[in-house]
């Protein structure tokens, strides 16, 4: 085989091994995105039975979270234009009537961002030149928590009831009970370690994936976080992350909390949330990724299989190129024996042909 052709099949070879470690490393840290999540499960009837019923109440289990509802509105189309739609209106103040006692802040582009500069200075160029609005949203209440804590909604999820109960688990997120955790609905006591760490990651994920779904997905959004929330549960002893339950005392080990959303028939009751129209950030390859994510195993096994044609085109073209060198180097073998016969006699004859 020549050098070339040598180096070549080597050059491949080594891509596409890097290409399956690569796919391979993706796929694992996807299946703890998407199929398993750290952390200590709570459903909403859980939580708001053991606060007004259970073993636990508000005399003798510390309060975490401090009583203020945060949502963020940045009006993309008239950034000047800070009145919200009539139906989120609706929306928003049914958690304001049902929580009388609560502050209530919405934040706008203009207040988001102030927040970010005279706060978190460190962060404002990522943040002033994300490629998608909704990042700067996504940003914002992960900061907010940080900086005030208390409950965070999205314009779209209302209030059925007291939140109360909910304030007595030091951080939490949403579950939808399948795929990536939700970060339409996060909560926190103030300067919590874990938003600490996530503001950070931040950075290391600002990556532009081509796809805005996935640019938005893993740079800000909910595939951010339940990567960040692995990561920081990664973290954590491997002895806390044992035998807690929710029944238990206040010791937790550090683990955070998952309250449950799941909107499936039978699935447990939504208690203190609803959901209303969303979709503001609907872009054109939605619709892919979310077959996608309704179809994981299917695209999965479709992935593998092109990665596994590849593979075998690959090598079917390094045995073909390899036998044409061999043919290539034959046939020059050949000709060179051939063009040696034919000299030793035309020798030969003018040899003859001087003697006589």
């Amino acid at each position: 085989m020549r050098p070339s052709i040598r180096i070549s099949a080597i050059l491949w070879g080594t891509i596409l091994l890097v290409a399956l470690w690569c796919f391979a490393t993706r796929l694992w840290t996807f299946r703890r995105i998407f199929f398993t999540h750290s952390g200590i499960a709570v459903t909403q009837r859980d939580a708001y039975d053991l606060y007004h019923n259970g073993s636990w109440s508000q005399t003798n289990r510390t309060q975490y979270i401090p009583k203020i509802i945060h949502q963020v509105f940045h009006n993309w189309d008239d950034p000047d234009n800070e009145t919200l739609p009539a139906d989120w209106d609706d929306v928003r103040k049914t958690c304001i009537d049902l929580n009388p006692d609560f502050e209530y802040r919405l934040w706008t582009a203009k207040t988001s961002r102030a927040l970010i500069a005279q706060k978190y200075p460190f962060f404002l160029k990522t943040y002033d030149a994300y490629p998608h609005a909704i990042q700067r949203v996504d940003a914002a209440r992960y900061f907010i928590l940080l900086h005030y804590g208390g409950i965070y909604l999205d314009l779209d999820n209302g209030c059925k009831t007291d939140l109360s109960p909910l304030l007595y688990f030091p951080t939490w997120t949403c579950d939808p009970g399948r795929g990536a955790l939700s970060n339409n609905i996060l909560a926190s006591a103030p300067n919590h370690p874990f938003w600490m760490y996530l503001t950070q990651k931040l950075l290391e994920f600002d990556v532009d994936w081509v796809f805005p779904y996935v640019t938005i997905s893993w740079g800000s959004g909910q595939w951010f976080e339940s990567a960040v929330w692995e990561g920081y549960h990664d973290l954590l002893p491997s002895v806390s992350r044992k035998g807690k339950t929710l029944e238990g005392d206040e010791d937790d080990g550090g683990q955070l909390y998952r309250i449950m959303m799941d909107d499936r028939e039978g699935a447990d009751e939504w208690v203190f949330f609803t959901q209303e129209r969303g979709g503001s950030w609907i872009n054109w390859d939605n619709r892919m990724f979310l077959w996608i994510g309704d179809h994981l195993g299917v695209f999965i096994l479709m992935v593998a299989g092109m990665v596994g044609v590849a593979g075998w085109v690959g090598l079917r073209i390094a045995k073909r190129l390899k036998q044409r060198d061999g043919l290539m180097a034959k046939e020059r073998r050949s000709s060179s024996s051939r063009s040696g016969y034919g000299y030793g006699y035309e020798r030969l004859d003018s040899r003859m042909a001087s003697d006589t």
